[in-house]
This record gives structure tokens, sequence and C-alpha cells, in this order.
């Protein structure tokens, strides 16, 4: 594995290090650099800091694990691989992302999920430790979002969750009421076999973490889903 200290590094020659590597590789000392693992494929980066906005964006193939936390655009437009964050994130995670998984052991911010989408076999999933800010799962058109709310007495979700949402699911784990949710959404207690479709997923979330699954695979989720009526087209439409 080759290691590289970001202290004295800007986003362009740490990058240009990193896509010139033939082998894994481990960043130490990353303070806010840009764009790192972009289109990243073949390869693990290892990331011991914060690194900066749009981190793994378009993200093809290969793995990055943050210790620490993470900013903006996380996984923007990926389509294949993994993301772990052992700390928080930023707004808009996975924005457009088309393919792969992330995991962030702890909160998210605004717009999570954004324009996800899926194609063929690709179905892209976010799983967030934690809360979640307003609008997430906006204009989702495919994929999966869960949020296990680990630790928090009341809704881990903000305002306007699913807003637009025409396709995929998001699974909430909460024992509170859901409300104020946009007109096109649909939330329902999720059943055993809606648990068992995400059990992969959630598995996989505590084995990074260093959690057990069980425990919160036992709890109550809601699933949410985009209304078959689609009543968002009325705002664009006279029907």
């Amino acid at each position: 594995m080759k290691t590289i200290s970001a202290q004295d590094l800007d986003f362009k020659e740490l990058n240009r290090q990193v896509k010139a590597s033939a082998e894994d590789v481990c960043i130490n000392d990353c303070y806010g650099q840009r764009f790192i693992g972009s289109a990243l494929k073949g390869k693990k980066l290892t990331i011991n800091g914060t690194p900066g906005n749009a981190l793994g964006a378009y993200l093809d193939g290969g793995v990055i694990e943050v210790n620490g936390n993470v900013q903006d655009a996380v996984g923007d437009t990926m389509n294949y691989g993994k993301i772990i964050v052992h700390g928080d994130a930023g707004d808009a995670l996975g924005y457009a992302m088309r393919g792969g998984s992330i995991y962030v052991r702890g909160d998210s911010g605004y717009r999570t999920g954004i324009h996800m989408k899926e194609y063929k076999d690709r179905k892209p999933v976010i799983v967030i430790g934690g809360r979640v800010g307003s609008f997430l799962g906006e204009y989702l058109a495919g994929g999966i979002i869960v949020v296990l709310g680990i630790g928090l007495e009341d809704v881990p979700v903000g305002n306007f969750t699913g807003t637009g949402m025409h396709g995929g699911i998001i699974l909430i784990r909460t024992d509170k009421e859901l409300a104020g949710l946009p007109a096109q959404v649909m939330a329902e207690l999720a059943s055993a076999e809606d648990l068992e479709a995400v059990q992969p997923f959630i598995t996989e979330f505590a084995k990074y973490f260093g959690m057990e699954a069980e425990p919160l695979l036992k709890d109550r989720f809601y699933i949410l889903k985009p209304n078959a009526k689609n009543p968002y087209k009325q705002l664009y439409t006279a029907n």
C-alpha cells in the first residue's frame, strides 16, 4: 500500500498521486482537499482526516474508507463501488448516484440521496446510522435509502422527506409516528419481507462499524414508497 501525507499538497497534486499509484493508497493528514478518489476503480483508498467536497465523485468500482468526517457531495454520480465513513457527512450525499453503496456511521446533512436512480442490475444504496437533514430522497427515482437513527429519541429525518419521489424506497427506523410527508409519498410499517430485502445492507453497515445487525432489524421501521397516482405531476401538467 502506498502512503501519502496530504499535509502540504493541494488537491490537484494529491489527486495526481492517488491516480498514479498502481496499488492501494492510504492518505494521512487530509485537510479538505477536493475531488479525492474521483472515478476511482480497481483499488482501495483509505483516508485519515477530513476530505473536501465531491469525495468519490463518479466512483467506478473502487472502495473509499474515511476515518473521520466528510463534506458535501460525497459519491456524486457514482456508478459502482463503496464509500465507508466513520463519522458524519455533509449535504447532498450520493447526489444522482447510479450504483454502489455508501455507509455513514453518524449523521448526514440536507438532500441526502437526491436524484438517486437505478438501471438494470445497478441499484444504489445509502445507509445512515444517525439522523438525516431535510429533503431526504428528493426526486428519488430508484435505489434504497436506510436511516437507522441509532441512539436517537426523536424521528431521525428532517422535513420534506421524499419530495418529488417517483421510484425507489426509503426505510426509517423509529418508534415515533412520521408526520408532514409530501402527498406523493406513501408510508407504512415495514413488513418482514421489506426488512429481509435490506438485511444484507444493514448487516454490512454493522460489520463496518463494529455493531450487531440483529437488534436493529428487530425494531420498527417505516417504509416510504412513491404514490402510484403520483400527484406530484400536478405541479407540472394540467391533468
